[in-house]
């Protein structure tokens, strides 16, 4: 019975998040295009960044999550490193907000190197010498900036290329979180899981009073992701790889391991649309390894940043899908 139940209830939430995709956007604009193919590889990883069109140019900068120590799922250099090569990019990274293997930077850069990214040009932590702010979107509710790592100003294009896969608090990470706590600050990443409460990270940041609610938590985060947007002007372009499809993110150090299968790659010039078909392609997937990671994005309202983000007008839900061969 407790099975049928389970089975039931997925389904429901597959149909009803397939209706989200086929509603129509509020600004009657044309559906963004989304690209996918389910070959995960290098030469595919290169091929369907030419799909978009739009060429990374200038002093590159690719936003990637190094990964905590001791976790695998991250993107892994031999994956990604010959794209970066062809695009001539530098992988960026800012330090994260809580204990483990990156909240400092010496820490974080023997992390690097232990998981190899160093083989590959090394990363940019841009927030090791200082952070800035940047303007959020009009009509945001909990932030009045956007607290990032200061050596985003180096750089004239973005690739935001990101591991989708779950979350504990934001039920799924993929293009919107590595563009909100990804390029926040350590202070950054606090003002955004407190929802603007508190600027700088301290010792009860993290208390009950003061952690946002989980609504209110992806509201801040699209606020934040819209700052990133915004400030690369065009110059930017959204890459997911969905695999390792664990329930938590790689800043676990021990995540639980998969229950359902690889999917392949996404590509988007639009950050909603790209997180708005992963989600779709986990909760319409035949594999019934889905439960958990459809289970952890409900419970979290994880699907409430893709709402929020497309009010502030950034991006749409409302997508066509092109398979790439």
């Amino acid at each position: 019975m407790k099975k049928l139940l389970l089975i039931i209830c997925t389904m429901t939430l597959a149909l009803s998040s397939r209706a989200q995709v086929t509603t129509t956007n509020n600004n009657g604009n044309n559906k963004s295009v989304v690209y996918f193919t389910s070959d995960i590889s290098s030469k595919s990883l290169i091929k369907i960044y030419q799909a978009l069109g739009r060429e990374a140019s200038g002093r590159v900068a690719v936003k990637i999550s190094t990964g905590e120590q001791g976790g695998n799922y991250y993107l892994h250099p031999e994956l990604i490193g010959e794209f970066i090569k062809k695009i001539n990019g530098k992988l960026v990274e800012c330090n994260t907000a809580y204990g483990g293997s990156r909240q400092e930077t010496a820490k974080h850069r023997q992390t690097i190197e232990n998981h190899g990214f160093n083989k590959i040009g090394g990363v940019d932590i841009m927030d090791e010498f200082g952070e800035t702010t940047i303007p959020v979107p009009k009509g945001s509710k909990y932030l009045k900036d956007d607290i990032v790592g200061k050596d985003i100003l180096n750089y004239d294009f973005m690739v935001v290329l990101s591991h989708f896969k779950g979350h504990a608090m934001g039920g799924f990470g993929g293009a919107l979180k590595n563009l909100s706590i990804g390029c926040s600050s350590t202070n950054g990443k606090a003002y955004i899981h407190t929802a603007g409460k508190v600027r700088m990270l301290q010792a009860d940041t993290w208390a009950p009073g003061n952690i946002a609610g989980v609504d209110e938590f992806k509201d801040a985060m699209a606020e934040a992701a819209g700052a990133v947007v915004n400030h690369f002007d065009g110059k930017i372009i959204y890459i997911n790889v969905v695999n390792n499809l664990s329930v938590d993110c790689d800043c676990d150090s021990h995540p639980h391991e998969p229950k359902m299968k690889d999917v392949g790659i996404v590509a988007s010039l639009d950050p909603v649309a790209i997180d708005q078909a992963c989600v779709d392609m986990v909760f319409n997937s035949p594999d019934e390894g889905n439960r958990d990671l459809v289970e952890r994005i409900v419970s979290r309202h994880g699907t409430r940043i893709l709402y929020w983000a497309q009010h502030l007008g950034y991006g749409s839900r409302d997508y066509e899908l092109v398979h790439i061969k």
